[in-house]
């Protein structure tokens, strides 16, 4: 699968932009806060119907603007796709594919598969677990639809007994209603998630070796409370009732998993070096990749943000040869470094593309 062309209107600072695209390797080059970010967030949009980076859809309108527009034809399983996206101010988005509008948005996911690598995914490592269970549901939601329903399911839940537990209410039968719910939703969610990430894992350390050399060890460990065998979610709320009740919220569920990163078999957090946790979330987006390519029978677009900065030349050297491989489909650069991407552009045989990127205007540059 890949983007052929886009059309842009008022999204970030892009007034108004006009791309045909290389179904392999296409870079953006310019300096930081030209809007390089905003092209991959608008390609990022249309696969998740949301912004990666988190912010609301009012805020992604271009300053001064009412309405925004993102149109993109794409080739998906050798058939021609048309995706429009239109956001206006104080309105609910709409999301359109050959023609027709999606009732359920959440439906979309998973339809045009995208991995994205940014400086941001340091959050992945250093953050909460809450990052962590974010970057591991995306993983399997796009691969995975009865996953995300699951997940749905499981979080109206536990936001319906957390209303609950705020508002008082002391009638068992209505928190048993939801934990029930909770617990066939959580049963599913924990079976997916401890299978997906052994097998993200194993391919993840194969990434990380390519990158950083074999003298580095990496893991991955699934911290649930469902993994004890025998143990039931409804049995832990009820040993953990009282505790809610007081404290206003439920503290124990699928909502409180994490994954311990390491490194040579100490937490990632504490022993990573910037290059090293840099070189840990990039392997694992990689991984993602791979993973999300063989689950899905399509090639997934490939988005890497501004990846190169504060790695070593050997790191980068490695990166470079691992995406430019055939295993890997279309894919979207972007860098302040132009010879990073020279370098890039010198490994791909076929078709590419380079624009430069000023003020939310794309050029495209002579190869």
């Amino acid at each position: 699968m890949y983007l052929t062309h886009i059309k842009i209107c008022n999204f970030k600072n892009i007034a108004d932009a006009e791309l045909d695209f290389s179904p392999k390797v296409n870079c953006f080059l310019g300096n930081n806060g030209m809007g390089k970010s905003n092209l991959l967030d608008a390609v990022y949009y249309l696969s998740f119907c949301k912004s990666f980076t988190g912010m609301t859809d009012a805020m992604l309108l271009r300053h001064g603007e009412d309405f925004a527009m993102v149109q993109a034809s794409y080739i998906r399983k050798e058939v021609e796709e048309e995706l429009s996206l239109g956001m206006a101010r104080g309105r609910r988005k709409t999301l359109k594919r050959k023609g027709k509008e999606y009732q359920r948005l959440s439906s979309h996911i998973g339809a045009f598969p995208l991995v994205l690598s940014s400086p941001q995914d340091i959050d992945i490592i250093r953050g909460t677990g809450e990052e962590r269970r974010r970057f591991i549901d995306i993983v399997i939601s796009q691969s995975d639809p009865v996953y995300l329903d699951e997940l749905i399911r499981y979080n109206k839940a536990l936001e319906q007994r957390n209303k609950l537990l705020r508002d008082r209410v002391a009638d068992v039968n209505l928190y048993m209603a939801l934990e029930l719910q909770m617990e066939r939703s959580a049963s599913y969610i924990h079976r997916m998630r401890t299978a997906r990430i052994d097998t993200l894992a194993e391919i993840f350390d194969r990434y990380y070796r390519t990158i950083a050399g074999e003298n580095e060890s990496v893991t991955l460990t699934y911290e649930s409370v469902l993994n004890e065998p025998g143990r039931t979610l409804t049995d832990l709320f009820e040993q953990a009732r009282r505790r809610d009740e007081i404290l206003g919220h439920t503290t124990v569920g699928i909502h409180r998993d994490d994954i311990e990163m390491s490194l040579n078999g100490m937490p990632m957090r504490k022993a990573g070096s910037q290059g090293q946790c840099k070189t840990y979330v990039i392997a694992l987006k990689l991984a993602q990749y791979e993973f999300l390519r063989d689950t899905s029978a399509m090639h997934p677009m490939l988005l890497l943000d501004d990846i190169f900065d504060k790695l070593d030349a050997t790191r980068v050297e490695h990166i470079m040869e691992i995406v430019t491989r055939d295993g890997f489909g279309q894919i979207f650069i972007t860098d302040t470094n132009r010879t990073h991407l020279d370098e890039i552009m010198s490994r791909t045989s076929g078709d590419y593309r380079m624009w430069l990127v000023e003020s939310g205007t794309l050029k495209p540059l002579h190869q």
